[in-house]
């Protein structure tokens, strides 16, 4: 059901949307711990080692542990209200862009609307468009997730007016171009390796087994977003990076800070400094937490796309009968 399907015409692009932000606020809530632990090794200079552990963060139980033992358990949702609006704005946009595109690739092309390279081209068209809209609250999710103890931000709002103050109104958009430049193909191999493994499994599996749609749908997309975020990470970590820009005296309590001017100088002093591996620091959560984030999210979008199909269908009966 992800993407326009001439055969069964049931979502509208306006349902898409509502099913997209309902998608992201449920995955939200449960992946946020995930979400800032990966954040947390992403910001960090030091080098991993288990046996010189020079780092604050060196694993991921670890880190957990020690999240909860310093900052509480409120820590693994810190920044959650940003967080929230992100992925309910970013669903919205992305689900109803990618709609809208596969539609009118159907409509306009002699492509099929079901073909995994149009479902590529479309996937990462819907997710630039939805970054650009919701970038400036991604960059507040960041500070949230990245500030220690004492809190520098108290609030959404005071976090928005002292950096506006602060920095100007640029800072909102702090590492966009890394950030285009990686989800562009990461949402683009995120449908299309779901769009390929879907059909793999309409193939494999026999009749009998179809009635666990949602379990299969669930284990495509996890795997299809293990695939996509192992083979678009780095430019992940360096959005990161260049997002806490300014932010530095709020990240001394987690050791070491950096000053990037641009993101050649990011890649540089990263790959100075921190060698090949510093871009693919904590790797780890974020594998956990692309499988789990975006299993959930085709798993919920599908589940409310159906759940609207069936309300639309049920609906119709009686509408006549009238």
């Amino acid at each position: 059901m992800v993407g326009y399907d001439p055969e069964a015409k049931c979502v509208s692009t306006v349902e898409a949307a509502a099913a997209g932000s309902a998608s992201g606020f449920v995955t939200r809530v449960l992946i946020s711990p995930l979400d800032v632990i990966k954040i947390r090794f992403q910001l960090q200079i030091e080098r991993l080692s288990f046996k010189t552990p020079g780092a604050k963060y060196h694993g991921i139980l670890q880190a957990a542990r020690r999240i909860f033992q310093e900052e509480g358990m409120l820590a693994f949702w810190k920044g959650h209200v940003p967080a929230q609006l992100l992925s309910v704005g970013y669903g919205a946009v992305q689900f109803m862009a990618f709609e809208s595109l596969t539609k009118l690739v159907h409509n306009v092309t002699s492509y099929n609307a079901r073909n995994s390279f149009v479902h590529f081209i479309c996937g990462g068209l819907s997710a630039c468009t939805a970054t650009v809209a919701v970038q400036p609250v991604d960059t507040l999710r960041t500070r949230f997730a990245a500030q220690g103890e004492p809190k520098i931000y108290q609030n959404l709002h005071h976090a928005v007016v002292t950096m506006y103050q602060t920095e100007g109104p640029r800072t909102f958009y702090r590492g966009l171009t890394p950030t285009i430049i990686a989800v562009f193909p990461y949402a683009g191999f995120q449908f299309s390796f779901y769009n390929i493994l879907q059909q793999f499994s309409e193939r494999m599996i026999s009749d009998e087994g179809k009635e666990g749609g949602n379990v299969k749908n669930l284990v495509c997309g996890s795997c299809a977003g293990i695939i996509s975020k192992t083979l678009t990470y780095p430019f992940d970590l360096i959005k990161k990076r260049l997002q806490v820009g300014g932010f530095e005296h709020a990240r001394a309590a987690f050791g070491q800070v950096r000053i990037y001017r641009g993101l050649l100088d990011c890649i540089r002093q990263i790959m100075r400094e921190e060698g090949p591996g510093g871009f693919f620091k904590g790797l780890s959560p974020s594998l956990l937490k692309a499988a789990v984030s975006t299993g959930l999210i085709f798993f919920t979008y599908e589940l409310f796309c159906s759940l609207l199909c069936a309300l639309k269908n049920a609906d119709s009966p009686k509408r006549k009968g009238g």
